[in-house]
């Protein structure tokens, strides 16, 4: 397969080609170095604390902040506001039909209100759920409801630097040795991630996912599919997988469908708008998730979305299914990855979706994991650069019930790729500031929390460095850089 947006430059460079052109845009704001170093010290060194006003380039995340066509702004304007059995809902609804090849749809806000009703539904205390990785949402949810998780990804997983193509496959030896010792009546369902958040964005193929169901058909399991960074998986099943190449988008995803009992997904990151969904053809699983609905979400017909969002979301599945529009993010990842890559920067290979992540334990090997080296790495990244990246190690794990840290597997820099929002110019400028990061990491030290939360302690605890290190590393900026943002 050839991508046609895949050009080499007479100079002999690979660069993506934006299969689009920007018709609104939105100021943006880079604040002087001192003003990023107290707005990080106001936010306790928690980056999903900063005030936007005080961001450059917010990579933070690629959910809920992509860039809306003009035909999913269009379709906006024709919602039909019905409290019940509204047009829009009818419109979305066979959408999904369409695109996943089920019958039975309820709309949810997002992803992780899927999550809540999919657990409340299947999962009870003593429950074991294997999957190829853990969301921390995902796992939250489970746990929440007297399950736990086991993670049986493949060797390769965990590899920061590997040419295998889908690290996110499930090891099928470790599923059946679960089976074989919880016993298949306690495994209510296997989860799949498309594209594994937590370990780079890795996806899963196909192939996989089909040897999963025979085993699971083997034993009465049921395969529930978490579809929020599908577009990505379905690029890299075209380009990487061999039985993939000759399928269209459509029927890659139809297969997909074909492999899976539920499907759900965020459709801050599939479909490009706020809102999120779940389907499947299995009504008695259907019927039991339905009672949950109007107690946690709202009513059938809109799940606690806006309809506006529903008719964008309509129309960006329908987009989905285009290879010229979901090439664009894992496309604009692999050049930052591969121009990393050069300056000898430690980062996730091969490039996954999502966004390039940072391998933090190797770009500060000097910082412990109890002093959270992703989570220091990204306050020194928005100092150095003012740019917004995501913890994704320690930090966004939680304690075990002794109060002990859980120490991740990884520890990554996670610098998401929001689709169709950034220029080639603004992905140099992250790699220059975050190259000059890298020649100066040394000065780079740990944190240590000052309030640190129960549940999901990333997305709102406060940390502070463990040194004067933050001083010390404005101080060489600005012997670097003199009065240069």
């Amino acid at each position: 397969m050839t991508d046609n947006n895949i050009i080499k430059m007479y100079t002999g460079d690979n660069v993506p080609l934006e299969m689009h052109k920007a018709r609104v845009v939105q100021k943006l704001n880079l604040p002087d170095i001192d003003k990023r170093f107290e707005a990080i010290t106001e936010a306790g060194n928690n980056t999903f604390l900063l005030n936007n006003r005080d961001v450059y380039l917010d990579m933070l995340t690629d959910s809920g902040v992509n860039a809306m066509s003009d035909r999913q702004q269009a379709a906006m304007m024709i919602a039909d506001d019905s409290y019940a059995g509204s047009e829009t809902f009818a419109r979305l609804e066979n959408k999904i039909k369409d695109i996943f090849n089920m019958d039975l749809f309820l709309p949810t806000h997002q992803g992780r209100a899927s999550e809540n009703i999919i657990s409340r539904t299947m999962v009870k205390s003593g429950s074991v759920i294997p999957m190829n990785y853990h969301f921390t949402t995902t796992k939250a949810h489970i746990v929440e409801n007297g399950g736990t998780v086991e993670e049986i990804y493949n060797d390769e997983a965990l590899k920061i630097n590997s040419t295998y193509p889908f690290k996110g496959n499930i090891n099928l030896e470790k599923l059946q040795n679960l089976i074989d010792e919880h016993g298949a009546n306690n495994i209510p369902f296997v989860r799949i991630e498309a594209g594994t958040n937590l370990i780079g964005g890795q996806p899963v193929s196909l192939s996989n996912m089909r040897q999963v169901r025979k085993i699971c058909d083997k034993y009465g399991i049921k395969i529930v599919f978490d579809a929020s960074l599908l577009q990505d998986n379905l690029y890299f099943n075209k380009c990487r997988e061999e039985i993939c190449k000759d399928m269209s988008i459509k029927e890659i995803t139809h297969a997909i469908s074909e492999i899976s009992d539920i499907i759900y997904f965020s459709a801050r990151k599939l479909g490009n708008a706020r809102g999120g969904g779940i389907c499947t053809d299995d009504q008695d699983l259907y019927y039991k998730m339905r009672e949950l609905l109007p107690l946690y979400e709202g009513f059938l017909t809109y799940g606690g979305m806006s309809v506006r969002e529903m008719e964008a979301i309509t129309v960006g599945l329908e987009e989905t299914m285009d290879l010229n529009m979901i090439n664009q993010g894992p496309q604009f990842i692999a050049y930052m990855v591969e121009e990393l890559k050069k300056k000898g920067i430690p980062v996730v290979t091969p490039p996954g979706g999502l966004g390039c992540h940072v391998d933090a334990m190797a770009f500060l090997d000097h910082v412990p994991q109890t002093k959270y080296p992703a989570g220091a790495l990204a306050a020194a990244f928005y100092i150095a650069s003012g740019i917004r990246g995501m913890e994704r190690g320690t930090l966004s794990e939680q304690r075990d019930e002794d109060g002990n840290e859980t120490i991740s597997n990884m520890e990554l820099l996670r610098l998401a790729m929001p689709r169709r929002v950034f220029t080639l110019s603004q992905v140099k400028y992250a790699v220059d500031r975050l190259s000059w990061l890298y020649d100066n990491r040394k000065l780079i030290g740990g944190l240590e929390f000052t309030e640190e939360p129960r549940v999901l302690r990333f997305f709102f605890g406060k940390l502070k460095a463990d040194s004067n290190w933050q001083s010390k590393l404005v101080d060489k900026f600005k012997e670097d850089f003199g009065n240069s943002l």
